[in-house]
């Protein structure tokens, strides 16, 4: 059989990565000199690194990444700022085997959802299921599974992961009944399964945004117990005019209080 002949047949038993490569490992088996075994051990890894990077790129499709981030990805010297020692040590997946919660919390434009699905991203290369969802889907979807009694198989889908990602967290006042359906979830992960959450808001408001003190402050008393809090500072990556007017936190509130006089 020659090589022509043998693609139909490495097709034929799904071993598309090998096929791929034959041609290439053919020359290097020639050139090299390689025995049947060496020659045979590079095709099977080169199918199995085909596999893995396929199944890496289902997962991150399921996890609601449109386009994975990756730590390599990142401009560390935007920002030297960042944390970048404990976003490594978020990656090594250690807080997601300790079932820890970990939080990033700063103004907008400063890395934090980049660098969160870049953790999950890492995440799911180490064989975890992760799943990312922004604070406004994630209670949209449970307000319309409620209306349609399909509240239980969704909340299934967001406990079963390992990392349950939230983005813009306490972003922007949220219905009144958001702060029960975050409860739940919260509670029902506490100590069994990791989130990481993404905020552009302090803790102190988070009551006023979620419209419910009492259970604000239940979500933040399981959130805070055992979680990775790593505050973001310095000038936005998307307006640079933002560092050089000073629009922390304080400066926002203030500007919306003015507003509203």
């Amino acid at each position: 059989m020659n090589h022509a002949q043998l693609l139909p047949t490495l097709k034929q038993l799904r071993l598309s990565g090998l096929a791929s490569t034959l041609e290439v490992r053919l020359q290097e088996a020639a050139s090299s000199r390689l025995s049947h075994v060496e020659f045979l051990s590079l095709l099977c890894q080169d199918e199995v690194n085909i596999r893995q990077q396929r199944q890496i790129a289902k997962r991150s499709r399921a996890a609601g990444f449109e386009t994975p981030k990756t730590l390599e990805d990142f401009d560390w010297a935007f920002n030297p700022k960042i944390p970048k020692k404990k976003i490594y040590d978020l990656a090594t997946c250690q807080f997601i085997r300790e079932a820890r919660c970990a939080l990033f919390i700063g103004q907008p434009g400063l890395g934090k959802s980049h660098l969160a699905q870049s953790i999950g991203y890492e995440a799911i290369k180490h064989g975890y299921r992760v799943l990312r969802k922004s604070i406004f889907d994630l209670v949209h979807e449970l307000m319309t599974a409620e209306s349609s009694g399909e509240q239980p198989g969704l909340l299934r889908e967001y406990l079963k992961c390992d990392l349950l990602i939230i983005e813009d967290w306490a972003g922007k006042r949220l219905p009144p009944s958001s702060a029960e359906y975050l409860l739940e979830i919260v509670m029902r992960r506490y100590e069994k399964k990791s989130i990481l959450l993404t905020s552009n808001r302090p803790l102190e408001d988070w009551g006023k945004l979620l419209q419910d003190i009492p259970v604000a402050t239940a979500i933040l008393d399981r959130l805070l117990h055992h979680c990775d809090i790593i505050p973001f500072v310095g000038k936005s990556r998307r307006w640079a005019g933002a560092d050089a007017l000073g629009l922390t936190f304080a400066n926002i509130d203030r500007a919306a209080a003015a507003a509203k006089s």
